[in-house]
């Protein structure tokens, strides 16, 4: 009886130990891995023509690359809105000012810090790019630029591009781009600035100061 439990023991234990051996040791191929069952040795095979990654069909190029027949589309793949537009300040703000500012002239925070200046959006060269320009760049990156693909989803990066619009626009508008309605504010505005207390043209400071004193 008492050599029975011994070898009780010891078998139950060698049983568990192959059991074990099995789970990380099974029968299957590795990714990879060599294979004699194959004639070109290989166990991973050569993918179907065709296949396509789960998550990564492209049904629209122009949405998914920013390009058509002409290379960088020169138009977005949807109407821009009020709402794109503030979601694309609020990208922006987070991924690009850092370097590119809040006002896209190149001199962000880690700028003055010491990394590679970008180029300003405010550029002949860039302000002369179409919007599908910089949509690869933000997917692929471009010199010192890492991709921001894996940070900035799809619709999100079409929605900065917008913003990087209104930037550009912000600084290099000229009278002809305004409408009617803009026009006359505009000049309401600066007839309201030209005017001093009383109606009574306003003067410069330095002769105001003159008859002051």
């Amino acid at each position: 009886m008492r050599v029975a439990r011994p070898l009780g023991a010891l078998l139950l234990l060698t049983t568990l130990s192959a059991c074990r051996s099995d789970m990380h040791d099974q029968p299957r191929l590795e990714p990879l891995e060599n294979s004699t069952f194959f004639k070109d040795k290989r166990a991973s095979r050569p993918l179907v023509k065709g296949t396509i990654a789960r998550g990564e069909l492209s049904e629209d190029l122009l949405l998914t690359t920013g390009r058509d027949a002409n290379g960088p589309s020169a138009s977005f793949p949807f109407p821009i809105t009020a709402e794109i537009m503030a979601r694309g300040k609020q990208r922006y703000d987070i991924y690009c000012s850092p370097c590119h500012s809040r006002v896209g002239d190149g001199r962000g925070m880690i700028v003055m810090r010491g990394y590679k200046q970008p180029a300003s959006f405010h550029d002949e060269r860039l302000r002369m790019s179409p919007p599908g320009y910089f949509f690869n760049v933000i997917t692929n990156g471009f010199a010192t630029m890492p991709s921001y693909a894996m940070q900035v989803e799809v619709p999100d990066r079409w929605a900065i591009v917008a913003y990087i619009r209104a930037l550009q626009l912000s600084q290099n508008a000229s009278y002809d781009d305004l409408n009617a309605e803009e026009r006359a504010r505009l000049t309401a505005g600066e007839a309201a600035e030209g005017q001093g207390e009383g109606g009574q043209p306003a003067q410069p400071a330095a002769q105001q100061e003159h008859h002051g004193g």
